[in-house]
């Protein structure tokens, strides 16, 4: 983990524009919103998924570099007051209170589209269908289908009761379609699957998205601001549906266990391969930050 961590920092690094170019307040706050933070769970899974295929690691950056700018791309509009009016993202001040607004609002864009830039620009498939279907793949996990689909409901549920499955769809939307995509982007920059080996493989991703939003549901509940590097108990304070809320706390634990279960025999047959993989769904689910 820790080797793939530095090559993808190194590649965000080098990847995104640099702090002095013009606009440098831009420029400045991208890279203060992407670099030196976060457990880059995509990155790894990315990578890891990679490592079924065969996929080469020139490869496999450009595709999670993509997928990381992506998601900070989204943390940063959520942090806003606008959405989660939040204070502390990755143990610092969020991109709106470091700069602005204004600011914060045009790096989550600039964000976004240099990842589908790099999906377009790089050669990170065998094939230019198959690229093509990785950048279609990231556009649906960050559309109304997809992460901003699930933070409209997630906005529109506060103060609400929702029902286990009204919660499980929510965060296949919110969380879990990134962590798809980004299994599924690091699969395509090697040798095709067969179609039963990309299914059980989406089983999997869907397994451990579910997982480890489950686990950060628990967490917000037991571990301090300085742990997780964000505020804790906002969710229970502002009113928001949990796992917890829903579940209970007991139960919010032994779910993230049966879906770590599940996560493991989805790669039943992959062999030594998906190694990294089964240590990745340990590591979200087992993870105490």
């Amino acid at each position: 983990m820790g080797a793939i961590l530095g090559r993808v920092e190194a590649a965000l690094t080098r990847l995104l524009p640099p702090a002095e170019a013009v606009p440098a307040r831009l420029h400045e706050a991208m890279r203060y919103a992407t670099l030196e933070g976060g457990k880059r769970v995509r990155p790894l899974l990315c990578f890891a998924a990679g490592e079924l295929t065969g996929a080469a690691p020139e490869r496999l950056e450009i595709a999670a570099a993509a997928v990381e700018m992506m998601h900070a791309y989204s943390l940063v509009h959520d942090d806003m007051p606008c959405m989660d009016n939040d204070l502390l993202r990755r143990g610092k001040p969020t991109v709106h209170v470091e700069y602005d607004q204004a600011t914060a609002l045009l790096v989550g864009d600039a964000l976004q589209a240099l990842a589908f830039q790099l999906l377009a620009e790089q050669q990170v498939a065998r094939d230019a269908p198959t690229q093509l279907e990785m950048v279609k793949a990231l556009a649906v996990a960050a559309g109304s289908r997809g992460m901003a689909g699930g933070q409209a409901i997630d906005l529109q549920s506060i103060g609400k009761t929702l029902s286990l499955p009204e919660l499980e769809l929510m965060h296949i939307l919110k969380t879990g379609a990134l962590i798809r995509a980004a299994v599924a982007l690091g699969a395509q920059c090697g040798r095709p699957l067969g179609g039963e080996q990309a299914e059980r493989l989406d089983r999997y991703a869907k397994c451990v998205g579910l997982a480890f939003q489950v686990v950060d549901d628990v967490l917000d509940c037991e571990a301090s601001s300085a742990t997780l590097g964000k505020t804790a108990g906002k969710d229970a304070r502002r009113g928001k549906p949990t796992y917890v809320s829903v579940m209970g706390l007991a139960n919010a634990r032994e779910l993230a266990e049966e879906l770590r279960g599940e996560a493991h025999a989805a790669l039943e047959g992959f062999g030594e391969p998906a190694l990294r993989l089964r240590q990745l769904a340990d590591f979200i689910v087992l993870r105490k930050f």
